[in-house]
Formats: C-alpha cells, structure tokens, sequence
C-alpha cells in the first residue's frame, strides 16, 4: 500500500466550541476538504465530474473522537480509498496531530452517483480510473486493492 494522501489544516478559533475544543460538526468539514484536495490533485474538478455525468455521494460516516484538538493545533488528515466490489467504497481518514497524537479517525462510504439516472453507477473505481491522471492516489495502481482518498 502506498502513502496515504495527506492535508494539512489549522484548527481556527472560531471552529471551537465552549469548552475550548474543535466543535464535532468541524471534523466532517475537514475530512471533505481533504477529499477534495486529493480530487484536485488527480485533476479531477467538479466540472470535470459533472460533464462525465456523475458526483461522489456520501452515504454513512463514522467519526471517533480520540483526543481533543484546540484553536492553533496543527493536524494531517489523511484518506485512503478501500476498493470491495459492487457500486461503493470505503473511505478512511485520520487526523493526527503533528507530534503523532490521532485526534479522530473518519470511516466514509461513499460512491458515485449517476446524475442522470440518480442511481450509484457500478464499479466507482472505474469511473476513478478513467478520470485521474494518477491512480495511485486512488489505491488503483495494477494490482492495488487499497489507497487513496475523495
């Protein structure tokens, strides 16, 4: 398995809430930002998804608080795409604070959805595959079975 893709973000005052910490709401926001960072870095735009006829969907999210994160705290969220079969994909991501503290691990199923028809299209990796101008951010290398992140 390759490196996973990574981002990096600074926990802004605002994003805190009364007792100081990163408002739960704000890890959601972080791990989208991070899956489409990895988007624009494989070439692959909003436009460039709508004009194919599909946008990524998200259907469950599991976040689990590890430790706190406060105003100034710098973290890395990563994300790595975990290929099954079938019309979804899994979609882990950590974030973890800069002396290697994680704060929160993020699960995501997500797919894609046919904008036309409103149904997942099958086999997402494809539509991944013929889109990227680099699989292995996607895990989508020969024989990969897991990496990568949207």
């Amino acid at each position: 398995m390759s490196k996973p893709y990574s981002v990096r973000v600074t926990v802004r005052g605002y994003e805190t809430d009364v007792q100081g910490h990163l408002n739960q709401a704000v890890y959601l926001n972080y791990a989208e930002h991070a899956r489409w960072s990895l988007l624009q870095e494989a070439g692959i735009t909003q436009s460039r998804l709508q004009a194919h006829g599909v946008g990524p969907v998200a259907l469950e999210t599991t976040i689990r608080y590890r430790r706190e994160l406060l105003a100034g705290d710098e973290v890395d969220v990563s994300c790595v795409f975990v290929w099954g079969g079938g019309k979804t994909f899994t979609i882990e991501q950590t974030v973890t604070k800069t002396d290697g503290t994680v704060a929160a691990e993020v699960s995501a199923v997500g797919g894609l959805l046919d904008l036309e028809k409103r149904r997942l299209v099958p086999n997402p990796q494809d539509v991944f595959r013929e889109l990227t101008k680099d699989t292995a951010l996607f895990g989508l290398g020969s024989d990969a079975a897991v990496t990568g992140c949207p």
